[in-house]
Order: C-alpha cells, then sequence, then structure tokens
C-alpha cells in the first residue's frame, strides 16, 4: 500500500494472479533485524523472483532431471561427481541458520543464491546435454546430473522456510518425505526420483498489469460501500504550473548522471553530498534526500541532473546543479532513473 501514489493491492487480489512463494521470497530477500519501510517495487519483484528461483534454483532440477529420467529410469548414481563441492553446500547450514535465527534474512538468501549460481556453474562446466549426444559417456551424464540433483535438494531444505509450498512439491519430485536440516549431511545416492514437473512459473508483466487492474477495481467497490471520498489524486495534490513556451524549456540542459559517491552531510539533517559523473565531469550537489535514502543505495545508480543550474553556495559547501526527484518529501521520495542504455553525459531531450 502506498498512500501517496494512491496504489492499495489486497492479499485477495494478489493470491487470485500469483502464488504467496513469490512475495515470501521477496520480502525474505528485503528483511534484515532492524525495522525499516520495504519499498515494494512490482518490476523489482518480478526481475528478482524470475532471476533467483526460476532462472536459478528451479533451473538446477530442470536441467539435470529431464536426463536422469530418460536415460537411466529416475535412477541416481552411487557417487557424486564433484563431493567437495557438496561438502561446501553442506558446510553453509550453519551460516545460514545463523541468519535465519538473527532475523538476517536478506543475508540468508544471498548465501542460498550465491550457492545456486555456484550449482549453475557447475553444471554449465559439465555440460551434461553435449556429453548425453556422445556415445560411452553415459557414466559422466549421470554422475553431473546427480551432483545437480543433490545440490538442488541442499538449496531447497535452506528454502523452506519461506517456500513452503514449493518445497513440498520438491520433495515429491525427489522422491523424499519433507526437508530436515540435517539430512542434507547423506546425499541421496542409488536412490531413484519422480518424473519432474515445472515447480515455478515466471512472473509475466502481464500477470502484473492484471493485478494492478483488479485492485483499482476492487478498491473503487471499497470506496463504494464505505462511501468515502475517493482518494485525491497527484494532480488534485499539486496543479500544473503555469503554461510555458518550448523556448523556456529549451533553457533547461538535463543529463544522464551517475552518482559516483553519495555520503552524510556533517550538521545537516535532510542532506545528502553527491558527487555526480557527467561522463568525463564531476560535479557536487547537495540534496535534500536523506530522509528516503541511504547513501550506500545511490551509489553506482543512474539519475538525471539540471546541469546548467547556476552553482549555488550553502554552508555545508558549494551545490553545482540539481538532482530530480518525485514526491511529496520525507520518506516519500524518489530520483529519477533512467532505463537502462543511458549513459552519463546524455542529454535528456
Amino acid at each position: 500500500m502506498s498512500k501517496s501514489r494512491g496504489t492499495f493491492i489486497m492479499a485477495e487480489t494478489y493470491l487470485r494472479h500469483l502464488r504467496p512463494e513469490y512475495l515470501r521470497y521477496y520480502f525474505a530477500a528485503k528483511l534484515g533485524s532492524g525495522i525499516d519501510d520495504i519499498d515494494l517495487s512490482l518490476d523489482d519483484f518480478r526481475m528478482r523472483v524470475n532471476s533467483d528461483l526460476v532462472n536459478k534454483v528451479v533451473n538446477i532440477a530442470s536441467r539435470c532431471a529431464g536426463f536422469i529420467s530418460k536415460k537411466f529410469e529416475g535412477q541416481l548414481d552411487s557417487q557424486l561427481a564433484d563431493p567437495a563441492l557438496y561438502q561446501q553446500a553442506v558446510e553453509l547450514s550453519e551460516t545460514i541458520a545463523k541468519a535465519y535465527e538473527a532475523r538476517e534474512y536478506s543475508r540468508a538468501m544471498r548465501e542460498i543464491m550465491h550457492l545456486a549460481d555456484k550449482a549453475n556453474q557447475y553444471i554449465d562446466t559439465a555440460e551434461p546435454w553435449v556429453l548425453a549426444k556422445q556415445e560411452g559417456k553415459e557414466a559422466e551424464v549421470l554422475a553431473c546430473c546427480t551432483q545437480g540433483i543433490n545440490l538442488f535438494r541442499v538449496i531447497i531444505s535452506y528454502l523452506a522456510p519461506v517456500l513452503p509450498s514449493v518445497a513440498e512439491e520438491a520433495a515429491a519430485f525427489l522422491n523424499i518425505d519433507g526437508f530436515n536440516w540435517d539430512a542434507i549431511e547423506q546425499p541421496l545416492l542409488n536412490h531413484r526420483i519422480n518424473k519432474f514437473k515445472p515447480l515455478m512459473q515466471r512472473v509475466d508483466p502481464d500477470m502484473i498489469d492484471k493485478i494492478i487492474e483488479d485492485s483499482k477495481q476492487d478498491l473503487l467497490e471499497a470506496k463504494a460501500i464505505t462511501n468515502k471520498p475517493a482518494m485525491q489524486t497527484e494532480l488534485e495534490k499539486e496543479p500544473l504550473a503555469d503554461t510555458i513556451e518550448f523556448a523556456d524549456f529549451a533553457k533547461l540542459d538535463l543529463r544522464v548522471v551517475r552518482i559516483a559517491k553519495a555520503e552524510a552531510v556533517e550538521g545537516a539533517d535532510k542532506l545528502l553530498r553527491l558527487t555526480l559523473d557527467l561522463g568525463g565531469e564531476e560535479r557536487n550537489v547537495f540534496a535534500g534526500i536523506k530522509s528516503a535514502y541511504k547513501p550506500e543505495e545511490l551509489q553506482g545508480k543512474l539519475t538525471v541532473m539540471v546541469a546548467n543550474l547556476a552553482p549555488r553556495k550553502m554552508k555545508f559547501g558549494v551545490s553545482e546543479g540539481m538532482v530530480l526527484a518525485a514526491g511529496p518529501g520525507g520518506k516519500d521520495i524518489w530520483i529519477l532513473e533512467p532505463q537502462a542504455g543511458a549513459q552519463p553525459g546524455m542529454r535528456i531531450r
């Protein structure tokens, strides 16, 4: 929910389109032990779910299971191809358990996804799809796919507290009773698995659009029931300024910049000092966005600045421009971020 943006998505509306596991994982990937607001960006939500859960985790099983089922009747090998890699995965259990217990869920998710990257890199190197086309390579195909399935089992064991339903479906595929944290000490060897069925589907932009559209309808219905006045739009809160001529607008030189450095300003409650890379030239700008952003969140981001604004001498130094942001202020303020492909120094036209 965002009162300032006028968006309101009910859990019931969300569940008509997507399973709860997606949102559970997204929240886990954002949550730490502190008390902080979470900025739920639906685009970030979609990309993180697709990238982490579908392309990394589920992909491990889907890349290996077909070979096991078709060529070896679902029977795993009697040994691991890389016991050392498996042991590294098992040894992460203490680190991940401590992160869960300390409510550092985002740290736990990072560790798990790092492991998923290693598992996918192993499969990329082994290339079972190439080996399967070569005569006499059956044993190597079985060995590397057994390794992949076992790494998948460890990863799902670590994710089970966050993805209980997915873990249940994965247990059925692996033909095991469930996921016990300590059970991963022993890999699945000489074990028969079941035919693989897709565990998670990619989140398409259309799904997000449907949730938003349904939410608008839900909000209208809720307003009609309660007979409360409609939420004020942004234009109603702040009407458009007086019309200007194109020549007035053309005087502004708006440029894409990269935030090379962001730091708090000693003695200032609202200001951050930004070092902006214009693509060959750096500018020092003071921005009143301290309540909305931590300095480390800004470094490396692209944004937009007014590059030909006259320098302004302030108590803390000279500000050589202005970054563009939207919102009423306080925590509800967002710097403008250009799309991928924009480069520092490019002019906004």
